[in-house]
């Protein structure tokens, strides 16, 4: 009884977010006119405090609860830690869209929670099931958000390919999850760690890595699985956009670190093949790709393509460095995924803003909104002294150090061919002339966060060291 007491302690932050977002599903239905505000402070208050839940108990060291089904330990700290506190920028970033657009209810941020409870869980997976279990509670939620706006054909068509593309990826992944329970006899993933390592040849455990793999890379939006990334970000409401673009990565990191690294380490010569493929696809494709793009929402996905390769370098690379480069990235590029989709919602409010020539002369109509996306768009590009740069150089350091030097070569020749499909959105914005003269309003909340955001891009790419240290202690 002792130890069941213990173990729902340090579950508590997982418990608060799965009762508040039962509490603004219930609030939601009694609110009225004011339904969107309630929901939303809910929302924020339900975020906060899971954050201060997790601070409050932080673990030193490795704790299993529940029979190894569910892990307590510093990296699951950290990365819920992160999945809230953007989740908290998003909420804030989607709000004035919401209300300017007429989707103001609950339904955002009730679907919002579930899903970050998803990564939560997803993200503290000690066992196959657990993982699964998270992943779909994850995906559900995206699916019904992607089809928030009931009354647009896009949005209905993009949740639609997203929801079959999906069921596919999680039946594959199922089906590899099924041949490890029967190569192992065990769905923890410390038991099917000691498998892997002790028979690295059996065909069935390779053909069960495959599938794997298949589900990993979906997740994440590596090519050859990619292309639901595009269409969706492109059909969905901005504010749905946002969301997806931003915290679901980390919990992708996680699950390549939770099953791959973890679970599969005995493995990890064959399927660093298999992701050198998917990471010099994803490089390439996404780059050249985005350069054709005219609806800024498809550029930025196409550059998500991109940017999840060079996550992968971190993951090839096998080493502490090259894991602790990956997580780094993962933490980076999700923080600037945020505020560039943030900039788009600001945007948006009248009507979606998704076309290029909608940021035609930003500088004029608000100032501190475009310096705020050039700084973001310097970071996507690489260019220092933002995080972005910095993040590149730690994977590509990795994978230099294990004397992969082609793949870095490969993967700067095309960052510099993405660099001119950011710089034309800055070109845009301070070298044309505007659409229209009317100013542009973020609005206090929108605009204090979007600063706060922009300027921990510029910040993290000035003193990365501390926030790289972490990664490479937790990872270890």
């Amino acid at each position: 009884m002792l130890s069941t007491l213990s173990d729902l302690t340090l579950m508590a932050p997982e418990l608060w977010l799965a009762a508040m977002a039962c509490v603004v599903l219930v609030a939601d239905v009694y609110a009225g006119g004011g339904r969107g505000t309630v929901a939303y402070l809910l929302a924020q208050l339900a975020l906060l405090g899971g954050m201060w839940l997790l601070l409050a108990d932080a673990v030193p060291a490795p704790e299993a609860l529940f029979g190894g089904a569910f892990l307590r330990d510093p990296l699951a700290d950290v990365l819920k830690a992160a999945v809230l506190v953007l989740t908290v920028a998003v909420f804030a970033y989607a709000r004035g869209y919401l209300q300017g657009r007429g989707l103001d209810r609950g339904e955002y941020y009730v679907l919002g929670l579930f899903g970050v409870l998803g990564m939560m869980v997803l993200i503290s997976a000690g066992n196959l099931l657990t993982l699964y279990l998270g992943l779909e509670l994850l995906a559900l939620s995206l699916y019904a958000m992607v089809a928030l706006h009931r009354d647009s054909l896009e949005a209905s068509e993009a949740a639609m390919k997203y929801f079959v593309l999906g069921a596919l990826a999680s039946g594959m992944m199922l089906y590899g999850i099924s041949l490890l329970y029967g190569v192992t006899g065990s769905l923890a993933l410390d038991v099917v760690a000691r498998a892997a390592a002790a028979d690295a040849s059996d065909p069935v455990m390779l053909l069960a890595l495959a599938f794997v793999i298949v589900g990993v890379a979906f997740k994440l939006g590596a090519v050859p699985f990619h292309m639901w990334i595009p269409d969706v970000y492109h059909g969905a409401p901005a504010a749905v956009a946002l969301y997806v673009g931003a915290a679901p990565k980390i919990a992708g990191f996680a699950l390549a670190m939770r099953l791959l690294v973890e679970g599969l380490g005995g493995l990890q010569a064959e399927w660093a093949d298999m992701l050198v493929v998917l990471a010099v696809l994803s490089i390439a494709i996404g780059n050249v790709v985005a350069i054709a793009q005219t609806n800024i929402k498809r550029m930025l996905g196409y550059s998500t393509i991109s940017h999840i390769g060079f996550l992968l370098l971190g993951l090839i690379a096998g080493t502490r460095d090259g894991y602790g480069a990956a997580m780094f990235y993962a933490l980076t590029y999700a923080l600037m995924a945020a505020g560039a989709f943030g900039v788009v919602a600001i945007m948006s409010r009248r009507s979606e803003a998704e076309l290029l020539d909608d940021y035609r002369g930003l500088n004029a109509r608000n100032p501190w909104l475009a310096f705020m996306m050039l700084i973001l768009m310097f970071s996507m590009a690489g260019v220092p002294p933002t995080v972005g740069f910095y993040a590149k150089l730690t994977v590509l350091k990795a994978v230099i150090d294990v004397g992969a030097l082609w793949l870095a070569v490969v993967a700067v020749a095309f960052s510099i061919v993405g660099a001119f499909y950011y710089l034309r959105v800055v070109k845009l914005m301070y070298f044309d002339e505007p659409p229209e003269e009317a100013a542009v309003r973020a609005g206090l909340q929108a605009g204090t966060v979007l600063s706060a955001n922009g300027l921990a891009v510029l910040g993290l790419g000035l003193l990365p060291g501390a926030l790289l240290a972490l990664c490479l202690q937790v990872v270890g």
